[in-house]
């Protein structure tokens, strides 16, 4: 039998809810977190059986801190860290403690609020909800700044290689790191540049998703600091969100990769810059307001912890 990963390789779905936790302190989390890995497991099984078209399903991510505090194996996977800030000289990319991470989708919203129910219910009186995110297909997949997102993921076999791990951590195969930021936009200030200027900070035409050539191409736009090269890639899943009343709209980034060396690359290019001070200039319309690695284990490991 082969290993089976969680649904890290699925495509975006039109509805998304995004969930972080802490446990509380003087809580007994040990047998929670074995309901909750059963739980998942269950939920997604019963996915497949309900919605076997609607790639409706959840994956779970534990962060570094509840890896300790759980008592899981280790040595840890080889790229599991505590996430340290990366700071340039005018932004920072945050870091932020989260014990556990829900990434729940589906084309029907109504799978997502059960499951996210479920979750809750089980997790309300050892832990704390620290994130809730609903988020939504924007026409073709864009962010709520107009441009299409995740245009460089990868696709067909490349997928599987660049979003799970392989022989290189071996204890581990089939599994993956999970990357999350909470980014909220300054859509005032986004709006009023003009679309050649928007164009500009994206390296991107924003009709018809065009890449602009080297030559012309700012070096501090986004699609210049942010593709790290075609041998490292990253699986996006970002979906957009926010209060329209209010004018607070985001982007939830979320990528899920083998390595998370290749996500420690990214930001560093869009943060400090390349040469360092030439930073990301969506940066100046985009500010993080989270930053948390997680691991991703694979089904069998999660049975495993379910005991």
């Amino acid at each position: 039998m082969g290993i089976d990963s969680q649904n890290v390789l699925d495509y975006s779905n039109n509805n998304t809810i995004f969930l972080a936790w802490n446990f509380k302190d003087g809580v007994e989390i040990k047998e929670v977190f074995k309901k909750v890995c059963a739980l998942i497991i269950n939920i997604n099984n019963s996915a497949n059986t309900r919605f076997p078209n609607s790639k409706a399903s959840v994956v779970m991510g534990i962060g570094y801190e509840a890896w300790h505090m759980l008592d899981l194996p280790k040595p840890l996977p080889v790229e599991f860290e505590k996430f340290v800030p990366i700071a340039g000289s005018k932004h920072t990319a945050v870091s932020t403690k989260a014990d556990l991470h829900f990434h729940i989708r589906a084309d029907e919203p109504s799978f997502c609020i059960d499951a996210a129910s479920a979750i809750s219910d089980i997790l309300n009186k050892a832990a704390e909800s620290i994130v809730e995110i609903h988020g939504f297909r924007y026409w073709d997949s864009r962010s709520i700044l107009g441009f299409v997102d995740g245009t460089e993921n990868p696709h067909g076999t490349d997928r599987e290689y660049f979003g799970i791990i392989g022989d290189e951590d071996p204890d581990y195969k089939g599994a993956s790191y999970l990357f999350v930021q909470k980014y909220m936009h300054n859509i005032s200030a986004w709006k009023s540049l003009p679309v050649s200027e928007q164009e500009k900070v994206i390296g991107r035409s924003k009709v018809d998703d065009i890449e602009m050539p080297d030559d012309i191409k700012p070096s501090n736009a986004h699609s210049a600091l942010a593709n790290v090269g075609d041998d490292l890639k990253i699986i996006r899943d970002n979906m957009p969100f926010g209060n329209i009343s209010t004018n607070e709209m985001g982007t939830y980034f979320i990528a899920y990769a083998s390595s998370f060396t290749t996500v420690k690359k990214m930001l560093t290019n869009m943060f400090v810059g390349v040469p360092e001070g030439n930073y990301d200039r969506i940066l100046d319309f985009s500010t993080p307001e989270t930053g948390t690695l997680f691991f991703v284990p694979t089904f069998d490991m999660l049975n495993d912890f379910a005991g």
